[in-house]
């Protein structure tokens, strides 16, 4: 079962990016997700580009990181220009 802040994470994946939920729901399948790791999965995976994978951290960083991950910071400050 996902937390609040992981459910909106999904439904910012889905409106804002429009993110397939068939997409969505692999990456939440894979066991690493476990651990926080959901934006790095979907990246891993070419399911999302490195435009939208600074998106979702920017809206991590904003509205509350539901997923822990010590490269949140990292690769939010590689993919900028």
């Amino acid at each position: 079962m996902l937390s609040t802040k992981q459910a909106q994470l999904v439904q910012f994946l889905r409106w804002e990016l429009a993110l397939p939920a068939s997409s969505i729901a692999m990456a939440l399948r894979h066991p690493e997700q476990d651990s926080g790791q959901l934006p790095m999965i979907l990246w891993q995976y070419g399911l999302v580009n490195l435009e939208q994978l600074d998106r979702i951290f920017d809206w991590l960083a904003r509205f509350g990181n539901a997923i822990d991950h010590p490269m949140t910071e990292t690769v939010s400050l590689v993919t900028k220009d």
